[in-house]
């Protein structure tokens, strides 16, 4: 896979990104300003790079333009903001940056064009001296989304195992050689959103480990889309491993 750096002065996005990029296999590289891509930059010499281009330092545009004056620009450039317009996004373009994603960023884009990204970098493509016909700025679908609650979320309802009963607390205990379940050591006498979190725990914890910890499977198990589906994940403490699997 590929090193991927991503500048961004916002935190949450920086996150969100490195999940989803390090679930794809890649490596991923975190820098909250200029300062911190120009000494990554120079460190670890990535495949891509995912550039904001509002930041309080030094903009994304400015960056850019001081790496294609010091012919530092040999890896392809994706530009990203939530507040520029189509002439910041041409003069990006003609500087060197391949792309443009408009915040709030699709999963599918933002797939699709660090593959693209890569594709023309294993080809020895250079950044354009002049912005193609078709620069423009994303036009915006599914947005990334904010922390999921639950709320609307459809899971099979279990079937409870043979001679079960009420134990202690109201919850559920087992008298025979049955595999026991996660779900019958579940007390009813939680309140609503305890129970409902610890229920959804031992959910994801089940379809993850059966999915070998695939979240495209997963994903597509639970109905979730998967910006949705990490939120949730790291709203339940639930852990993800940072190897891909596949």
């Amino acid at each position: 896979m590929a090193r991927i750096l991503v500048v961004d002065d916002e935190v949450g996005i920086r996150e969100l990104l490195s999940e989803i990029l390090y679930d794809e296999g890649h490596t991923v590289d975190l820098a909250e300003n200029a300062a911190a891509a120009r000494a990554l930059r120079a460190a670890h010499r990535p495949d891509v790079v995912l550039l904001d281009i509002w930041m309080p330092d030094t903009d994304g545009v400015t960056l850019l333009k001081e790496w294609a004056s010091q012919d530092l620009l040999d890896m392809p450039v994706i530009m990203m903001s939530g507040h520029a317009t189509i002439d910041t996004a041409v003069e990006a373009t003609r500087i060197g940056a391949i792309d443009f994603l408009e915040k709030p960023i699709t999963m599918t884009r933002l797939l699709k064009t660090i593959a693209g990204a890569l594709e023309r970098g294993r080809a020895g493509v250079k950044p354009a001296s002049a912005p193609p016909a078709a620069a423009r700025p994303v036009a915006p679908g599914y947005p990334l989304p904010p922390l999921a609650t639950g709320d609307g979320m459809r899971a099979p309802t279990p079937g409870l195992a043979p001679a079960a009963e009420r134990g202690p607390g109201g919850a559920l205990s087992v008298h025979d050689n049955q595999p026991r379940s996660p779900l019958l050591s579940l007390s009813l006498d939680l309140p609503l959103r305890e129970a409902r979190d610890a229920f959804e725990r031992v959910y994801f914890e089940h379809h993850l480990a059966r999915e070998g910890g695939s979240m495209t499977r997963v994903a597509d198990k639970t109905g979730l889309e998967r910006t949705h589906l990490y939120r949730k994940l790291k709203q339940l403490g639930i852990e993800l491993s940072r190897k891909r699997n596949v």
